[in-house]
This record gives structure tokens, sequence and C-alpha cells, in this order.
């Protein structure tokens, strides 16, 4: 049980970590487990066989640096060919570039240097999908900025379109706070009543003066905005939204440079955004939609999705997921290795000639790492349904003697062929990240000692059967569920 938690676990870090490669990193690690359960059988010690493996695994990531293609990221056609041959086998592969060519804008504009040569790409913060059922697959684009399910308060007295608007972001009520539970006010005069209703419209008028004098076009709050505030803010000429999600927020200040403000009284001139070309509010469907857009240099965009049914949207947004991460590993770290299995098979072959120069007993450990390796092509000549020995043992030759490092396997004709004339690539972060996960999760595995104990306990000679145990209601309590 706890092993398949384990893997459940590595394939949502590999998702997580760089969104492909999560069966991969699967196939991997059970292919180690299994050619490291003979040595426990002879008893060698798990940690001589941990050890055996971190050495295979730095041995392959110098492989893996070594065939690795460095890629232009401002190089247009190599970027599309790259996510297209990443999600060609997924069902928007028969709409051509669409899809590849919104992952690529939508990443770039969300890719920021952090100096030193680094580039940090936040999907899931700064880039949000909006599926609106509708119009043609072909209408998805990406826009300059961000759009939100949301329309001015008052239609009818606000604007609607604004050029070049300047845009403050809140996240405070204007509204006049209500008396947590139960708040007594004791009104001795009639006139008293009044009194307390002016000092509740001082206050609204007093926090909308404060953004008035900002000279504002559009107010944004995430909290709740009276009628009376409402009022004032119209009367000035400004378009106001409300209770507008934090995280729409955050890219709302992303896209148009403002500073999202705690407090009307603390704003300054330099919390006002002035980045967005246009705010519109454009009816799509039945719904109405606030776009702030053409801005000059966002950080954050919205990927507007359309499609014929809802179904269809979603599919269309995983394969725009996968797309994206692709584009944002090659952004990260521009490098590219073969697919089709030629990777592993280059780094199985160098191990292997390796491991003649290990010392002592790591060697045999080694040995059958490096034939783990071999799990990964193996199992695409078995997709394609192609004899498999007979191209295992015609893809080792050619790797055996290093004459090209890019023969792999055609996933759809299960050919042998040169990677690079196929185009085939792999991200080499998606790679470097599923040796590591792999190796490092069988070697945490192999060192608990319950699993490798449990791998084979023998019966002692001449018992009889086993007693078959019996699950009691407290066990149940103790396995853990596989999550969904």
């Amino acid at each position: 049980m706890f092993s398949i938690n384990s893997m459940i676990e590595l394939s949502r870090t590999q998702d997580e970590e760089v969104g492909d490669g999560t069966t991969s990193v699967i196939v991997l690690a059970g292919e180690m487990l299994h050619v490291a359960e003979a040595f426990i059988e002879k008893n060698y010690h798990p940690t001589v066989i941990c050890r055996a493996y971190n050495k295979a695994l730095e041995d392959a990531l110098a492989v893996l640096d070594k065939i690795a293609m460095d890629i232009d990221v401002k190089d247009r056609t190599a970027m599309l060919g790259l996510v297209k041959s990443c999600i060609g086998t997924k069902f928007t592969s028969q709409f051509g570039d669409l899809i590849a060519d919104l992952a690529i804008d939508a990443t770039a504009i969300v890719g920021v240097d952090l100096g030193q040569g680094l580039r940090e790409v936040d999907i899931k913060k700064y880039i949000k999908v909006e599926k609106v059922p509708g119009g043609q697959l072909e209408d998805s684009r990406v826009l300059k900025g961000v759009m939100f399910n949301k329309d001015v308060i008052a239609p009818g007295k606000m604007r609607r379109k604004i050029v070049n608007p300047r845009i403050i972001l809140l996240d405070c009520p204007l509204e006049y706070k209500k008396g947590e539970n139960q708040t007594n006010a004791e009104l001795v005069k009639e006139e008293d009543w009044g009194v307390l209703l002016k000092m509740e419209e001082e206050y609204i008028e007093n926090i909308c003066a404060q953004i008035i004098k900002f000279k504002p076009d559009l107010v944004i709050t995430e909290k709740g905005l009276s009628d009376l505030a409402c009022h004032y803010l119209s009367k000035a000429g400004i378009s106001a939204i409300r209770r507008l999600r934090k995280t729409d927020n955050n890219r709302i200040a992303k896209a148009c440079g403002a500073v999202i403000v705690n407090r009307p009284d603390e704003l300054q001139e330099s919390d006002v955004g002035t980045g967005a070309g246009l705010f519109e509010v454009k009816k799509i469907g039945d719904e109405f939609f606030a776009f702030i857009v053409d801005c000059k240099d966002p950080k954050a965009c919205t990927v507007l999705l359309r499609g014929a049914s809802k179904d269809l949207l979603n599919e269309v947004e995983r394969n725009l997921q996968d797309a994206m991460s692709v584009a944002r590993n090659i952004i990260k770290n521009p490098k590219l290795v073969p697919g089709g299995g030629a990777t592993e098979l280059t780094v199985s072959a160098t191990l292997k000639q390796k491991s003649s120069s290990v010392e002592g007993i790591e060697k045999w450990p080694y040995e059958a790492a490096a034939i783990a390796f071999e799990a990964i092509p193996r199992t695409l000549a078995q997709n394609c349904g192609v004899n498999v020995i007979r191209t295992m043992t015609a893809l080792q030759g050619k790797h055996a003697n290093g004459e090209n490092a890019w023969t792999g396997i055609d996933g759809n004709t299960g050919e042998i062929t040169d990677m690079k004339e196929r185009k085939i690539w792999d991200v080499y972060n998606v790679k470097s990240q599923t040796f590591k996960t792999a190796i490092e999760a069988s070697c945490m595995l192999l060192r608990i000692d319950d699993i490798v104990s449990g791998i084979k306990k023998k019966q002692a000679p001449g018992a009889g059967p086993s007693k078959p145990q019996i699950e009691t209601e407290a066990d149940a309590d103790n396995e853990q569920m596989i999550p969904e």
C-alpha cells in the first residue's frame, strides 16, 4: 500500500514541477525497484544499492548535459515545433498551431527575468484561462491584459468603455461597517437618528473624496461598495466594480501596474495603474465581461478560449496547460534532448561502459541501473506493436558504439530513426527531473525496512500453509486511502 501511495505522489510531484513526464517517472521508478529485487535476495544491503543508484544518477545527468542541444527562445518557429511535438498526441493537435501559439504567447508575457540568467514563469498565478462557450475555437486568443466576469455597478450611469484608464485597486469595503453582533445605540432625542445617519453618510463621502482626488477612471474593490459610494463615484464620472476575486485583482495589478491598496487614506499617486490601454465591458453570450487590455508591459494575461461546448473547452484547457508547461520549461532552461527513448538508450549505453570502472560490490547494482533505463524505449516499442526484442537489440547495437545519440523509436510507426530529422524532442528540464525523481524515490523505497523485508518472506521448511489474516474493523482505519 505504502509504495503505491509513493508512486502516486511521484507522478504528482512531476506534474507540479514540470507538468510532463508523469508516466515515464512511474515506469522508470518501477523498473529500478524491479532490478533491485535480485540484489535484495542475494542479501545486498539496500545502502549499497542506493549508493550505486546515486552514482548512476550523477553519471546519467552528466550524459544529459553532454547530448543536450541549446535552443534560442526568441526563435519562434523552433519554439512552435517544440511545443507542437509535445502536444502532438493530444486532442487539439487537429487544430494545427493554434494551441501552441496561445501557449507561447501567454508564457512569453508572464516571464520575468530574475537576473543571473534565471527566468521565472508563474503559469498558475498570472495566466488565467477563461472558457467562454460559443463561437469558434479559432476565435481563442491571448489578451494583452486581463478579463473577468463582472460588469460595472451602475451600467446606466457609469462608462463601459474608457481609453487609457487610470485604475485604482482596493481590497477594503466602501460601505459603512455594520456593528459586530448586537450593537445597542441609545437615541435620546428625535434628531439623534438623523445625526447617526449623517455620520454614516459623511464617513462614506470622506472615503470617496480620498479616492476621487486621484482622478481615477476605474475603481475596483474586492469587497462591497454601497449605493451611496456608488452615487459619489458615478457623479465624479468614475466606473466601479465590486466583489472581485483576490486572484483576479492580483492579475490586474500585474497587468496595468497598479498597487492594491488596503485603506483609501493611504492612497498615493504611484498606486494608480496607468499601464492599460483600454477598459471595456463586452457582452459575450448572456454574460458581461470586463476587459482591461492593450497594456504596455503586462506581467499577467488571460487566455480567452472559445468553443462549441463546455466539454470541448475543458479538454482544450487541459491541452493548453500541458503546452504552457512545455513552453515554461524551455524558457527556464532552453535545452533539448532527443525523444523517442533515444536519451535513455544513450544513458544506458554510457553507464554500461562506465560500470567496468566502478570498483567493489557496487558494480553490479550500477550495471543493473544502466539496464533499467531501457524500460522507457522498451515500453515505447511495446506501444507501437513492433517486435520488442528485435527493435531493442537493434537500438542497443546502434548506441553501444556511440555512433549517434539521437537514434530512437518513432512512436507512431515504430521505426528506428534519427530523432533530429523527425523533430521528436524532449525538454531537458523534464528529462532530468524524471531521472532524479525516479531514482531518488526508488532509493527511498529501498531504504525503508518494511518494504525490503516484505519482498519475500521465506517460509520455514515443513511448515504448513500459513494462517490467512482476517482483517478487523480496526485495521480499516489504518489503511491510507489513495487520493483521487
